[in-house]
């Protein structure tokens, strides 16, 4: 496989943490992305950087859909690849960027999919019991709907983020870029049972301030997120499949179908742009077209 040296990479590394102030798990997907370019320009018998040009570029897109990512993979490798090359552009300026040309796809049509609240309800009768890790998920499920905050930053709060006084957390956002967002009395109340009576328990030995612990008492993890939203699923009625994002999803879709203004959903949500929000307008018009269909006799 063709390398770039680990000074280089770890350089851009830099360059993505400190300038581009870009989390963790961004400058993970980058490296992966970049990752996956060198393996496809090693089939193609590629051996140094410098021979990439616009044409091994496009014939990597070509390989892209011939493996049928999707869009938002593509342009989500595109961007990786267009930083790199620019970083190492700038470096070195002699260097040629064969991204320069390539234009992002345009995004699927699909809309978001969201719960229904009398889902909710079955997800939130999924979660009762007075166990410890009943107790956890319950403050788990009760905060993502409340908040609508993504899966890596509800495992990111410390336990000095929260402020059951006032129901508000402070979250760290893409970007390291902080808010605070309020959550409801039944978030609150399932926080407040969760700590007094679970996470000391589930702790054990292990010493941090995380908010959220798995059963051995360390940090809950995005995947362990999963896990337990796929375990609570499977104990409903419901017969689709969920992932954290949907919660997001959800708490927007039903801000804005109990009146909210979009600017005020934004702000919750940590939407650098209003575009990204507007998205769940359709979904809003959507579900008021259902409505109509279903209940109005001339529909």
């Amino acid at each position: 496989m063709i390398q770039y040296s680990d000074e280089a990479k770890h350089s851009f590394i830099q360059y993505l943490q400190t300038e581009k102030n870009y989390s963790s798990l961004t400058v993970e997907h980058y490296i992966h992305d970049l990752d996956h370019f060198f393996e496809f320009l090693s089939r193609e018998g590629v051996k140094h950087i410098n021979e990439t040009d616009d044409l091994l570029a496009r014939g990597y897109l070509v390989s892209l859909h011939e493996h049928s990512y999707s869009r938002a993979s593509v342009s989500r490798k595109i961007s990786s690849l267009k930083t790199f090359f620019t970083y190492l552009n700038r470096e070195n300026p002699e260097f040629v960027n064969p991204m320069s040309y390539i234009i992002h796809p345009k995004k699927e049509g699909r809309l978001p999919h969201f719960f229904y609240e009398n889902e909710m309800e079955q997800l939130f009768l999924a979660c009762s019991g007075e166990d410890p890790l009943s107790k956890r998920n319950k403050a788990l499920l009760e905060l993502l709907y409340a908040s609508g905050i993504r899966v890596a930053e509800c495992t990111g709060i410390q336990m000095k983020d929260l402020d059951l006084t006032i129901g508000t957390v402070l979250i760290k956002g893409k970007g390291s870029k902080e808010r605070y967002v309020p959550f409801g009395h039944f978030a609150g109340d399932a926080l407040n049972d969760y700590i007094k009576h679970a996470r000391g328990n589930m702790m054990k030995k292990e010493e941090h301030s995380y908010l959220f612990v798995n059963h051995r008492g360390a940090p809950l993890t995005s995947r362990g997120v999963r896990h337990i939203l796929s375990k609570l699923i499977e104990k409903t009625s419901l017969n689709h499949s969920i992932h954290p994002h949907m919660l997001r999803h959800t708490f927007a879709t039903h801000m804005l179908n109990s009146g909210a203004d979009l600017r005020t959903v934004q702000e919750l949500l940590g939407h650098a742009h209003l575009s990204s929000t507007q998205l769940y307008t359709h979904v809003t018009k959507e579900h008021l077209k259902n409505t109509y269909q279903s209940f109005h006799p001339r529909a």
